[in-house]
């Protein structure tokens, strides 16, 4: 049997998870190999499509989602990667009763009662479009906020909250609705850092380590999962938590479609990846 690992042209080999979940199927006796999702490619040859590292979907994500509604077995579901792919999922979670970093939806301007606060829009990955602005820069703010509604994009703004440059995201990864290991991410974003990415010249800011999540954390991460749609049918996921003012666990994302399950950091768990990806074959 032979499964395509779904990666972008950016990163026709994949990333470092990908080596790792290749090498781990390899010890299951799986082929896997990577696959551009929009390259060209036949996938009628492939018993089994996993999406990885598909990061540049969202310039266009309606051809992304229609090409995992094309596909005959892919992981996750492709109902649940249009669910996904559109940040307005948390829209969702909050009515679900669940703690949701308070967000704005496409307001009209910059909000005047939050010292710093972040604005993204709702597709897309790896902060790219994303700034954090604080007192004094409003005036850019504004003009970040207008040109992605602009766009015609939805937007969302966040207030920023302090304990991203102490305690970071707490990413917690799940493998098939069981928790397998935890990540820290460090503070990626500095105010008014503009609206392209991440920081690239600091090593430490998006630096990624293993830690252990509290049980508070779990408890949140578990309530995530319970309200997710099609979650028996999830091969993975990651819940990306931040405490908020009074220490309690916000979610700040749910990851379902190409997380990056930080495997290198967690050698055990490319081996139970694998191991489902055997059952669900």
């Amino acid at each position: 049997m032979t499964i395509a690992l779904a990666t972008c042209s950016l990163l026709p080999g994949g990333n470092d998870d990908m080596r790792a979940l290749i090498a781990a199927l390899g010890a299951e006796g799986l082929g896997a190999e990577p696959a551009v999702w929009d390259g060209d490619v036949d996938w009628s040859r492939y018993d089994l499509v996993v999406i990885r590292s598909t990061w540049d979907y969202p310039g266009k994500r309606n051809a992304f989602v229609a090409w995992a509604e094309g596909l005959p077995h892919v992981l996750n579901p492709a109902a649940v990667i249009r669910w996904n792919t559109d940040k307005r999922y948390l829209r969702d979670l909050a009515d679900a009763g669940l703690p949701v970093v308070p967000t704005l939806w496409d307001p009209e301007d910059v909000p005047s009662d939050w010292p710093e606060y972040v604005i993204k829009p709702a597709v897309s990955i790896g902060s790219r479009d994303t700034a954090r602005w604080g007192p004094g820069e409003e005036d850019e703010a504004r003009a970040h906020l207008h040109s992605l509604r602009d766009a015609g994009r939805t937007v969302m703004v966040q207030p920023y909250l302090p304990a991203v440059d102490t305690a970071g995201e707490t990413a917690l990864v799940f493998c098939e609705g069981e928790y397998a290991h935890a990540a820290r991410k460090a503070q990626i974003l500095t105010a008014g850092a503009g609206v392209q990415g991440p920081v690239r010249n600091d090593p430490t800011r998006g630096q990624i380590t293993a830690t252990t999540p509290t049980e508070a954390e779990l408890d949140v991460a578990h309530r995530a999962l319970a309200a997710l749609p099609g979650a028996p049918d999830l091969l993975y996921a990651r819940v990306d938590l931040i405490p908020g003012p009074d220490g309690t666990p916000l979610i700040i994302e749910v990851e379902l479609t190409e997380p990056n399950l930080y495997l290198p950091h967690a050698p055990p768990s490319a081996k139970k990846f694998a191991k489902a990806i055997s059952a669900r074959l």
